[in-house]
């Protein structure tokens, strides 16, 4: 008998029903697929850079209880997410097995290699073994199985990049292709945070407001800052804490000549940075906040008390196209894409 589940994953809800599986607190996680889902032999997953704070934040850089803990969780939920900010991530692996009413919409073999576009937050995943954890990248390298279901987005790996940094690059990618689609020439655009989303920003929008447009790039750690500028990756590098506003805002401005931002990328991973980034942002200016640290009823609350009305955009990771525009930044910045090999590469890339 064909077994078809809903389009979104509702059926693999257990706990609370009515919800579709992202927002739920448990869902099925059976390897056993229906005739429109996808089943991915797991080869490592990339927890989003919240989720892996807050597990170092408890743990600190002890590996086995990291990978207890992560193991806890998806015990439970079926399903890796944050128990704090509810993010998750995204996987790399290979595909096992393909419902046959996905066979006749999409160009999809067996054994073929791919990332996931989607959150691990709704992924049903089953946990046998994790290998390993390395605690600089924050990849988990692990024995699982996985599934997505007919809504769900993947991208193949490209050959010419590999897994370890296609893994790498893939679980931010909505970041700079929001700037891809949002910056122009001329402007002046605004990065806070010098991780990876922070840096394929940076880079994404040094190409979209040339020849004119300026880059500003806020970011906590020295050595982060000193990064950008050997990678020429923005105008100007001010080393701030964004969790103190104030001063954020100052020194953007004694910088920078005080010329406000026209887009403001947020992709820092600690909470209380929301003010600093309506601050540096012109009143006819679009914030994007990428961070899943971010909390909307500041950043609301905040931009009326400053009497900013600036256009306030959430944080989905999503954008057609978003795989390729990131593929792409590496491809055409060789020094970027050479310290992301260094970063998070330890086999080929």
């Amino acid at each position: 008998m064909d077994k078809i589940g809903d389009f979104y994953g509702s059926h693999r809800v257990i706990s609370p029903k009515g919800l579709l599986p992202q927002a739920a607190d448990v869902i099925n996680n059976d390897p056993e697929i229906c005739d429109n889902e996808i089943l991915i032999d797991v080869i490592a997953l990339q927890p989003t850079a919240t989720a892996f704070h807050t597990l170092k934040e408890k743990y600190g850089d002890d590996e086995e209880k990291i990978k207890k803990a992560i193991f806890d969780i998806v015990e439970k939920k079926g399903k890796f997410q944050d128990p704090v900010t509810k993010s998750g991530g995204m996987l790399i692996g290979v595909v096992k097995k393909i419902g046959k009413d996905i066979k006749k919409n999409r160009k999809l073999n067996i054994g073929d290699k791919i990332a996931t576009l989607v959150s691990l937050s709704l992924t049903p995943l089953k946990i046998y073994s994790i290998e390993k954890i390395n605690l600089d990248t924050e990849q988990v390298f692990c024995h699982a199985d996985a599934v997505i279901f007919e809504s769900g987005l993947y991208t193949n790996i490209p050959d010419d990049l590999g897994q370890e940094l296609s893994l790498a690059i893939m679980d931010v990618a909505g970041a700079p292709a929001q700037v891809a689609i949002n910056a122009k020439s001329g402007d002046t655009v605004c990065v806070l945070g010098a991780g990876k989303a922070g840096l394929l920003s940076l880079a994404e929008a040094k190409k979209r407001v040339a020849p004119h447009g300026k880059v500003v790039c806020l970011e906590y750690s020295e050595k982060q800052c000193k990064l950008v500028k050997e990678l020429n990756l923005a105008d100007y590098v001010i080393n701030v804490n964004a969790q103190e506003p104030q001063k954020t805002y100052e020194k953007y401005m004694e910088e920078t000549g005080g010329v406000l931002a026209d887009l403001t990328v947020s992709t820092v991973n600690v909470p209380e940075t929301e003010l600093s980034a309506i601050l540096v942002t012109k009143n006819s200016g679009r914030i994007y906040f990428f961070t899943m640290s971010t909390n909307f009823v500041k950043a609301s609350l905040g931009a009326e008390g400053a009497g900013k009305y600036t256009t306030m955009v959430l944080g989905a990771g999503y954008y057609p196209g978003h795989d390729e525009i990131t593929y792409n930044i590496v491809r055409e910045n060789d020094e970027l894409r050479q310290y992301f090999i260094n970063r998070y590469c330890k086999n080929n890339c």
